[in-house]
């Protein structure tokens, strides 16, 4: 019963991709694995982690798959676009998982729990990857039209507020900005950071925004939730930061021919569609450390289908396939603007 609300997507690819590439950028909810050799708290190369995963445990933060893998699915990739820190120059040509956990838009987000890849160095990897490919394919003027036809996701964001902003015994941000300033400081560095990216040749690229992250299991375990199912004043910051986020997607794309930016609401499409058809919303399937990631070799919970997180943080499975389905396949006009992802593998 829990599946009912899925559209009728096929996750088995038949036939050619929609399009042929496909490039991941941003934290731990799309980390297939960068991580792993990092010196770092930020890691899930331990089970419970990827107990219900093909290939078992791979450094992916969930059960199961992230929300961007289904993508993948969706645009008919028979594999998982692998992880940067382990790619060879023969599967470069598909696409690359740049996506580090604890990452973020400030490059200092996340420090305190060790090393990682910021949404800054992600950059830097993908212009490696993008001279390597030009060797690979022979022909620069080729390859710069392939990567045109690529999708590229990007979501970063979520740790300048929980790995930074929220933690003022590790960082001053809290006391030099408002919850305002901050949003408006983060936006100014996203814009020229998305404009790098455009810069390296990418056109179709779907950003999503942040999540109610003041929801999460280790937010409402750290915080005062005044007596309501989650935090609210998380809640307002990230709001203030998604609601600038749209009108710079808008900007981008006017700025700029060929640019096909769209924003992916993230906050439209967890509460209405995951919480909606899972009843065990604000308790983690794991058992989970202080930091919210699961204690190594404990034992899960048995109907990991039924939870939206599987840690204190990141979603199950079967949320993300909810995730994925509705950024893929928008239900509402305020899932995506100004296309969902099928849109815009098409344009």
């Amino acid at each position: 019963m829990v599946l009912e609300f899925i559209p009728v997507l096929t996750l088995v690819a038949t036939g050619e991709p929609q399009v042929p590439c496909y490039f991941l950028f941003g934290d731990s909810l799309v980390d297939s694995g960068n991580n792993n050799g990092l010196k770092t708290a930020a890691k899930a190369n331990y089970t419970p982690y990827g107990i219900d995963f093909p290939q078992g445990v791979s450094g992916r933060f969930t059960n199961g798959r992230t929300y961007a893998d289904i993508i993948g699915q969706f645009l008919g990739f028979p594999n998982f676009i692998p992880p940067y820190a382990t790619i060879t120059d023969k599967d470069i040509s598909t696409g690359v998982n740049y996506g580090s956990a604890s990452a973020g838009i400030r490059d200092e987000s996340g420090s305190h729990m060790g090393d990682r890849f910021s949404f800054s160095r992600q950059l830097l990897n993908h212009e490696d990857i993008t001279s390597r490919l030009s060797l690979v394919q022979r022909n620069k003027t080729f390859t710069n039209d392939y990567l045109k036809k690529c999708i590229y996701i990007v979501n970063i964001g979520t740790n300048d507020y929980i790995n930074n902003y929220l933690m003022p015994n590790n960082y001053p941000t809290s006391q030099v900005y408002t919850i305002d300033q901050y949003a408006e400081v983060l936006i100014q560095q996203y814009s020229q950071q998305l404009m790098t990216l455009y810069g390296l040749g990418a056109r179709k690229i779907a950003v999503f925004g942040l999540a109610q992250i003041g929801c999460t299991p280790t937010e409402i375990a750290r915080f005062d939730t005044k007596g309501k199912p989650c935090v609210e004043s998380i809640n307002d910051a990230v709001k203030r930061f998604n609601d600038r986020l749209k009108p710079l997607i808008d900007g981008l794309n006017n700025d700029n021919s060929e640019a096909r930016f769209t924003f992916i609401n993230f906050t439209s499409i967890v509460p209405l569609q995951v919480t909606a058809i899972l009843p065990i919303i604000n308790v983690p399937c794991c058992q989970v450390r202080e930091d919210g990631y699961c204690i190594p070799n404990s034992v899960p919970c048995l109907v990991r289908a039924l939870s939206v997180f599987y840690d204190g943080l990141h979603p199950s499975d079967t949320a993300n396939i909810a995730i994925a389905t509705r950024s893929y396949k928008a239900l509402s006009p305020m899932d995506a603007s100004p296309y969902d992802i099928s849109h815009l593998a098409r344009l």
